[in-house]
């Protein structure tokens, strides 16, 4: 019933890689791509956050109209 063990890590490791690219960005002077990367970052783990709300949402469904 859980959430995988595996989907945690893929948020955490997309958020320090798009942390790490915004701050070299940033230090680079190119802080428009640095707000891109992390925009678009945090636009990758929302649609990840949605599909297990969705999922989610999906076996509550079942469960009280008691579908299999």
């Amino acid at each position: 019933m859980g959430i995988d063990v595996d989907l945690i890590l893929k948020i955490a490791g997309v958020g320090i890689v798009i942390a790490f690219l915004h701050t070299v960005l940033d230090q680079m002077g190119r802080k428009e791509y640095a707000q891109w990367v992390t925009l678009l970052g945090f636009i990758y783990i929302l649609f990840i956050v949605a599909s297990i709300v969705s999922d989610l949402f999906q076996k509550i469904k079942d469960v009280f109209l008691f579908r299999g």
